[in-house]
């Protein structure tokens, strides 16, 4: 994956498929140039069996194939870059999934369009609720699902083009001031 919105969208799809009420995805600059991604869910979790073998490429639950390669390349990444990757998981509680890059490294990707995999990300799942919470040193972006809801009524969908547009448009111009 050439950008880590392509790795956040990822995990978070995996969050998606595993059942999740509920993602978390926050993402914390320091003033040093590390990051942390944090993706946590309420999905259904992975049995101590899995868990122990989920970086291995092989261990997968797909039934299409028999490789799953999004978790060893986020490892990858992150470790490139003089960062790590754990995984944390109890079957019916979750998982979280804590990746830290260095982001001046010169192996490091760049972050890619996280205003536009975030508004993807509720537009594909919109009865799963979502909060997304950016982090740096010279401010924070934050949006709550359910806080939109709230404003939108029952009667609107999250995954209306509209919606998605306003989504994007309002992460779009809140990174910009970071």
């Amino acid at each position: 994956m050439k950008e880590l919105s392509e790795h956040i969208l990822d995990i978070t799809k995996n969050s998606v498929s595993a059942g999740a009420g509920h993602i978390d995805i926050e993402l914390t600059e320091d003033e040093a140039g590390w990051l942390t991604i944090v993706i946590r869910d309420d999905g259904r979790g992975m049995s101590e069996e899995f868990l122990a073998n989920v970086l291995d490429p092989f261990t997968t639950t797909r039934t299409t194939r028999k490789v799953g390669m999004g978790l060893p390349l986020y490892r990858m990444t992150a470790e490139l870059t003089g960062g790590e990757l754990r995984v944390e998981s109890a079957e019916g509680v979750g998982t979280t999934v804590t990746a830290t890059c260095h982001l001046p490294h010169l192996d490091c990707p760049p972050m890619g369009d996280l205003p536009g995999t975030v508004a993807l990300l509720i537009q594909g799942s919109p009865d799963t609720e979502f909060r997304y919470r950016h982090s740096t040193p010279s401010g924070t972006v934050e949006l709550d699902t359910r806080e939109l809801r709230e404003v939108l009524g029952e009667d609107v969908s999250l995954a209306e083009p509209e919606v998605f547009s306003w989504i994007r448009d309002y992460l779009n111009e809140q990174e910009a001031q970071l």
